[in-house]
């Protein structure tokens, strides 16, 4: 079975799942040739009981457009979760989770997947540089990498820019 390459960038109000909510989140899935083939994007609403860090909220501050888009019709986290699983269930192939920093991106979408829908189908994807996790960064990979788009952290626009850098990155990976 081919796999399908689901790009995702998570917005939220703190730096983890359940103790903070995750407000937005956008996916686009792409094949190994870098061909989009579908994207979900989705606002939530609070998490009952959440709370949302300081300097998270501080930043946001600085970021008026992406919170606004993020807080335009959120819907309630089960029925929104419910529909990304479907949704992921549709795709062509088994889903492989991209994102950057993954560490953060895959929290949110496990945790929200397991709590919400009681499974995750995605398998976690690690860097393709061959060097140790902390030590990759945007600044240390190759400028090749990376297409015109910019990162907005509006969730879909900047998945669809971490999909296509992943797609290159794996298009160098493979001999």
């Amino acid at each position: 079975m081919q796999e399908i390459y689901v790009s995702t960038d998570v917005e939220a109000d703190g730096p983890i799942p359940g103790e903070y909510s995750m407000l937005s989140f956008g996916s686009a899935a792409f094949t190994p040739g870098k061909k989009l083939v579908s994207t979900f994007s989705v606002n939530l609403e609070f998490l009952p009981n959440a709370k949302q860090d300081p300097d998270t909220m501080k930043w946001w501050k600085s970021k008026k457009k992406a919170w606004k888009t993020c807080r335009e019709n959120p819907q309630e986290p089960k029925k929104a979760m419910r529909t990304y699983a479907k949704w992921l269930k549709s795709l062509p192939g088994k889903q492989v989770f991209v994102g950057y920093p993954a560490s953060f991106d895959f929290t949110f979408i496990s945790w929200y997947l397991n709590k919400f829908v009681g499974s995750n189908p995605f398998s976690y994807l690690m860097a393709v540089m061959k060097k140790p996790f902390y030590s990759v960064t945007k600044k240390t990979m190759p400028k090749k990498w990376f297409g015109e788009n910019k990162k907005s952290h509006i969730a879909l626009q900047d998945a669809i820019e971490q999909g296509a850098l992943f797609c290159n990155m794996l298009s160098d990976n493979i001999d």
